[in-house]
């Protein structure tokens, strides 16, 4: 089967209820509060920035759409621990691919544990200089990687071209501030936790350059900072006598399954 994807790095209601909605159009405070959208974003880029320890548990969503049209969903999750600067292990289940990302500052492993078999790269750098490595070398963007940098501000808002204050939502129990954000390509939505700990809860991409706007999102759980984050060392310890092979042999560890391929817009 031939899909349309998009990449990276960005359910609705019914029919009748969406065009009812286009025809009303936002209220006028949405763009009233812009300034209290960026205010609340750059703080939360700026707490994010503060914490040397994090951990998290994650759920994504990735939308595709088929040559014929239909819109399908892939679900995984996992769990990301990482220690500023240059420190993170991050997991990824979907079912039909379960992955471990080890990156001790200097050697990035992945290990596919359904192959029982593993790769590893010479990465010497920071998360940052990491993710950047996984999208753009080895085209194995991280789950969430816009929500690790250090100036997660400047990351989002870059070729921002409209803002919108929502109210605020519930995500997993949590009550949030809820943002939109209009690029030239694409759409984005953020939920962020609101008091003293505002990390993001949900993350949401919608593409408007594919048929049917197909969505990626990343919602967190279980969010750790500083002492409450388990004490980890970051190796890789190869308890299950898994084979090493080339990265470009590394097959079956993506967020699609691999009966799919992947077409440009």
């Amino acid at each position: 089967m031939t899909i349309k994807t998009f990449g990276f790095a960005k359910a609705a209601s019914t029919a009748m209820a969406l065009a009812l909605f286009a025809g009303l159009g936002m209220p006028s405070s949405a763009k009233a509060d812009e300034a209290h959208a960026k205010t609340t974003l750059k703080a939360m880029s700026d707490y994010l920035a503060a914490q040397e320890a994090i951990s998290f548990g994650y759920d994504t969503n990735l939308e595709v759409v088929t040559a014929d049209h239909q819109k399908l969903a892939f679900a995984s999750s996992g769990f990301v621990d990482l220690k500023r600067p240059d420190k993170i292990r991050a997991t990824r289940d979907g079912g039909f691919a379960n992955v471990e990302m080890i990156f001790d500052g200097k050697t990035l492993t992945l290990l596919g544990k359904g192959l029982n078999a593993y790769a590893q790269a010479e990465i010497p750098g920071d998360i940052e200089h990491l993710t950047t490595e996984l999208r753009e070398k080895f085209q194995k963007p991280m789950p969430g990687a816009d929500l690790l940098g250090s100036n997660v501000y400047d990351v989002l808002m870059d070729g921002v071209t409209d803002v919108k204050d929502l109210g605020s939502g519930v995500i997993g129990g949590t009550e949030c501030d809820h943002f939109a954000f209009r690029a030239d390509e694409i759409d984005w939505q953020i939920w962020i936790a609101q008091g003293s700990a505002p990390y993001p809860c949900r993350y949401v991409i919608t593409s408007r350059e594919v048929d049917q706007g197909p969505q990626y999102s990343v919602q967190v759980r279980d969010w750790k900072v500083g002492g409450d984050v388990a004490a980890d060392d970051f190796a890789f310890n190869n308890t299950t006598d898994a084979k090493k092979v080339d990265p470009s042999d590394l097959s079956d560890i993506d967020e699609l399954p691999a009966q799919f391929a992947p077409k440009g817009n």
